[in-house]
């Protein structure tokens, strides 16, 4: 990936604070930077509550980022939007959501939920064109024209993903961020909807912001990945720099987790854990150390010494 080119997306310093009482404000997102380059996969990994969704709506503007900056395709989009702004990044970024339930209206048939975007937006200029681009983006996800006359409630899950997905494809975004998008779902359909957003990526050209906690996964789709904990980005790199050599401990405790198919190998594989307060790491008294031009880890100059040693 080269560093020189301008990125899709460049997030410098995002911070996310919710105010819960007048003493206590969690803060869910605190202080990360990281870009994404058109055309790739940044996966975004960590367990839960460490503010990898956070992150994802607060760059799509369903939350108001409290502090930092976002600039989308050359647009600064972290204050107060212009309408011309808004409806820019309306039209190009587009979410798949967590809960394909929850995110579709029961009451409109998959094809108006489909085709929503487009009306809203005007994009179309004759409804034969609409309904062309559902049953298109219907048949790349998987799903019939017919079927587009269904209800949410007459899919299964892994059907409702991919309606999910084609709701935020059929707008032709340049950036899709898929939060959790396949968590729900089983893993024979988890590889069908991973294989399915890979072939799309290839034929529209489209840039993923892959929100998981599921690291095999990740290590699949990924051209590059960024390790968050406790709403910080501890470690950065590409795929293999992530899993052929982590230096971060929360990074290497991540993949030790990971089950081995082989059974034997299984026996011996001994899951690492980390604690920060244990270990005396506090993630604002560190500093990005860079490994290589895209490995990146966070930590003081005494930990990073440690750890890599």
């Amino acid at each position: 990936m080269s560093e020189n080119r301008t990125p899709l997306l460049h997030v410098e310093n995002l911070k996310q604070h919710f105010k819960i009482s007048r003493k206590f404000t969690t803060k869910a997102v605190d202080g990360i930077s990281f870009d994404i380059y058109e055309g790739e996969t940044y996966g975004l990994v960590g367990e839960s509550g460490s503010g990898k969704s956070t992150t994802g709506r607060s760059i799509i503007r369903l939350y108001d980022p409290t502090d930092g900056k976002i600039i989308f395709d050359g647009r600064d989009i972290s204050g107060k939007l212009s309408k011309d702004d808004e409806r820019y990044l309306r039209t190009n970024m587009q979410m798949i959501f967590q809960d394909p339930m929850a995110c579709l209206n029961p009451r409109k048939k998959i094809s108006q939920i489909i085709a929503e975007g487009l009306e809203i937006h005007h994009i179309c200029k004759s409804k034969e064109e609409v309904d062309a681009r559902v049953n298109d983006i219907l048949d790349k996800v998987g799903l019939s024209k017919e079927q587009g006359t269904r209800f949410p409630h007459q899919f299964s899950g892994g059907q409702r993903q991919r309606v999910g997905i084609a709701r935020a494809l059929v707008m032709n975004p340049k950036l899709v961020i898929a939060d959790e998008c396949i968590s729900a779902l089983d893993v024979s359909i988890q590889a069908q909807v991973v294989n399915m957003m890979k072939d799309l990526q290839d034929e529209l050209g489209t840039t993923y912001l892959f929100i998981a906690h599921d690291l095999s996964m990740v290590k699949y789709i990924s051209d590059r990945i960024g390790v968050m904990h406790l709403g910080h980005i501890v470690e950065t790199g590409t795929t293999d720099e992530i899993f052929e050599n982590p230096i971060h401990p929360y990074t290497k405790s991540l993949l030790s987790a990971i089950p081995h198919p082989n059974p034997i190998v299984e026996k011996k594989r001994i899951a690492l854990t980390y604690n920060k307060d244990e270990e005396g790491v506090v993630y604002e008294n560190g500093h990005e150390h860079q490994i290589t031009e895209t490995h990146k880890v966070l930590a003081t100059d005494e930990e990073f010494k440690k750890w890599t040693a």
